[in-house]
């Protein structure tokens, strides 16, 4: 029989268990697939005392119960690294927008770039996937573009979990309990702010060849890639509606392409207004037609190009924008906040929410998924809208008195 094997202290070590001459304990075992997996410690117990100059961590055999656990409830564990499973997560999303395709690379592109990617996966716990997060708001990434991360990395590790290969999403935790949000909000215009600004686009003799456009954000509340898309044959006169059906992109190597609308919601028919009808019959009549018109993706008859006779993209409304707001700034003391196509949009949903718009009608012009998100934009209605709404309730009672109603 052979003799059992002793740790430098006399106690009996169990099988799988060795010590190596430094002192260390290590445990060498067979994962559910066959692989061979070390773990290591300086302790064997929890008596044991941690060595000098060295940290203190879980006793072998606390590990080693883990491992059994894991064993018991059929996890296997997993060789994958970070980057590894990210990417394996990626390959499996089929028929994604390339908008999405581009969000997927800059992820891949920020993760290689941290020694966080070449993690086993089933070694990061949740103080790690902490860390990573406070680490890229360190160097300098906003609170905006990690949520976009995490919002891969996150679901990649879930993927893991329900394939066995980690007990627990260590990214399953509220980001904004970590981090800071130094995002900044998007606030609606007042409707003297929405006033002035298109007041000086209007009589601004460089910037009033926009103001149709401008006014046409406000008054619609598309988003700016809708915008862009639209076509002539996606102004209905006769039925007064605006057809949004598609968007114009742009990718970074100057491509462009049609997408579907950001969701299924986002596909919507618009019923026009009198003032929006006279606004595009207005924009169709000065419509500045290239002689070559841009056919994208089987799409032509765009409503405004750049100087190239290419159609005009977000990009140059957002310039245009921000140009002319500054230039309204350097003329006036009184100071315009920052204004983007963005914002035109929440401005018009604000807007509609101030004028008793029912939420679920706004919903639909918004094109909005979820209730939860036109909702929103009512909690962001203050003092005077409140005043306004009881003011307008009490006349309305008034007049159902008169009428006997009341």
């Amino acid at each position: 029989m052979a003799p059992k094997r002793r740790d430098n202290k006399g106690r009996i070590l169990q099988m799988g268990e060795w010590q190596e001459p430094n002192g260390r304990y290590r445990y060498i075992y067979n994962d559910a697939l066959g692989k061979r997996k070390i773990i290591y410690s300086w302790r064997l117990t929890e008596a044991d005392p941690v060595p000098a100059h060295k940290h203190k961590e879980v006793p072998l055999r606390e590990k080693e119960k883990q491992v059994q656990s894991l064993f018991m409830q059929g996890i296997s564990g997993s060789d994958l690294t970070v980057i590894e499973l990210v990417e394996r997560y990626i390959s499996l999303k089929t028929g994604v927008k390339q908008s999405t395709l581009a969000n997927y690379k800059t992820v891949i592109n920020t993760l290689n770039k941290t020694e966080f990617a070449f993690r086993h996966v089933d070694q990061v716990k949740l103080s790690d996937a902490k860390m990573y997060l406070i680490s890229l708001q360190r160097s300098g990434l906003g609170y905006s573009s990690i949520h976009n991360i995490r919002g891969v990395i996150r679901p990649a590790f879930q993927m893991a979990v329900d394939d066995d290969m980690i007990l627990k999403n260590p990214f399953d935790f509220e980001m904004s309990s970590v981090l800071i949000n130094d995002s900044n909000k998007r606030e609606a215009l007042s409707p003297q702010d929405q006033k002035r600004f298109l007041e000086f686009v209007q009589n601004d003799k460089h910037y009033s060849r926009y103001y149709d456009a401008f006014l046409f954000l406000f008054s619609t509340g598309l988003r700016i890639s809708e915008f862009c898309g639209l076509t002539v044959k996606d102004l209905d006169f006769e039925e007064e509606v605006i057809n949004v059906d598609h968007q114009l992109q742009r990718s970074r190597n100057m491509k462009y392409y049609i997408e579907s609308t950001k969701t299924t919601s986002g596909t919507r028919k618009i019923p026009m207004t009198e003032e929006v009808k006279e606004l595009c019959q207005r924009i169709v009549a000065n419509r500045n037609k290239p002689k070559r018109e841009s056919i994208i993706d089987g799409y032509g008859g765009f409503l405004f190009f750049d100087k190239e006779g290419k159609p005009m993209v977000a990009l140059h409304w957002e310039k245009y924008i921000q140009h002319a707001r500054d230039k309204y700034n350097r003329q006036h003391a009184l100071q315009l906040p920052p204004i983007t196509p963005h914002i035109c949009r929440h401005t018009f949903c604000s807007n509609m929410a101030r004028q008793g718009m029912n939420p679920k009608t706004l919903q639909y012009i918004m094109g909005h998924s979820d209730i939860a998100v036109t909702m929103n934009v009512y909690t962001h209605l203050g003092l005077d809208d409140a005043r306004e709404e009881l003011v307008r309730l009490k006349e309305a009672r008034n007049v159902m008195k008169m009428k006997g109603v009341m």
